[in-house]
């Protein structure tokens, strides 16, 4: 999955390497997505590289190679901006269908249903998706107080924390959280990203779990906390 600035850069990329041969420059990249600084083109780039849908060619300056595009492209139509991350609550002790299509929970129950918002990149930010028609069944044991929702990783960048590809995370919803926890933190109001949350003086920075990739230093009014990690799903 692709976030429509991911789409566009990557359509933008293949539309010049076809027509020129050559790859775009950052600048050029960043006036074609309306971008205000080259950070972003660089966060968009290791993204779509993380993803395996471009590759950097070492030595070259400005060398870009288009791997692979999104499948069955030509019915696909450019991703929607997402809205705004913004987990339904998520309360314990429900009757069942207290909470139409967030949580319903049988007197009997031993599973609790969570609403299952689409992927979340463990290797670099991507928008974070609400799809209220999709749930995930987990133990109620799992769960303490408070709200909950559940994410699909995307990405190895958690790996060392035991967190894979393909695997199902749980997250309490909260605002903050202590230096060390797995966290899941929105980034300029737009982005989502699952990584361990560490304090470097005033600035906040976003630790992976995999030294392929570096961790990401922000001011504190760039990065909120939207939830922390309390449980895991693997599907083998």
């Amino acid at each position: 999955m692709l976030t429509r600035k991911q789409y566009e850069l990557l359509m933008f990329i293949d539309e010049r390497l076809r027509s020129t041969g050559i790859s775009p420059s950052f600048d050029e990249m960043k006036d074609a997505l309306d971008l205000k600084s080259k950070s972003g083109i660089h966060r968009l780039i290791t993204g779509l590289e993380e993803r395996g849908f471009i590759r950097r060619l070492a030595h070259r300056a400005r060398a870009l190679e288009v791997t692979r595009l999104p499948e069955n492209i030509a019915d696909q139509p450019l991703p929607a901006p997402s809205p705004r991350f913004s987990p339904t609550v998520i309360k314990g002790n429900f009757a069942q269908n207290q909470l139409t299509g967030a949580v319903q929970v049988a007197a009997d129950a031993d599973s609790v249903t969570l609403p299952l918002y689409g992927k979340i990149a463990a290797g670099t930010p991507i928008e974070a998706l609400r799809d209220h028609s999709t749930t995930v069944a987990v133990p109620a044991s799992m769960l303490g107080n408070g709200e909950h929702y559940a994410l699909l990783v995307e990405g190895d960048s958690m790996i060392d924390a035991g967190i894979h590809d393909g695997d199902t995370v749980i997250l309490r919803r909260c605002e903050t959280a202590d230096a060390g926890t797995i966290v899941v933190a929105l980034v300029d109001d737009l982005e989502v990203t699952l990584k361990r949350l560490r304090r470097k003086g005033a600035s906040i920075a976003l630790e992976p779990a995999n030294k392929k990739y570096e961790t990401r230093i922000f001011p504190p009014d760039r990065v909120q906390v939207q939830g922390k990690l309390v449980g895991l799903l693997r599907t083998y």
